[in-house]
């Protein structure tokens, strides 16, 4: 290894640190959406319960919200 490859070459920590900078953006990011969705599913969830109520099926409530049939049973269950 030549002089010049070897001053150029980046510690584990810089290595890291770069890691942590490339994800901080995206990472941001995803916790703002995922604070967002929350945010949704507390709206939706009585209107899922309410749907679930009235026999809207589960495969219908997923095609509608995304929300899964599982999540809706729980949802409705919990409602008692």
């Amino acid at each position: 290894m030549c002089q010049s490859q070897h001053m150029t070459q980046k510690t584990p920590a810089e290595l890291r640190a770069e890691a942590e900078v490339a994800l901080k953006p995206l990472g941001q990011k995803r916790i703002r959406l995922l604070a967002q969705l929350e945010e949704v599913d507390r709206e939706l969830r009585p209107l899922v319960v309410e749907a679930v109520r009235m026999e809207v099926p589960f495969r219908r409530i997923n095609e509608l919200t995304a929300i899964s049939p599982n999540t809706a049973r729980s949802w409705k269950s919990k409602e008692k």
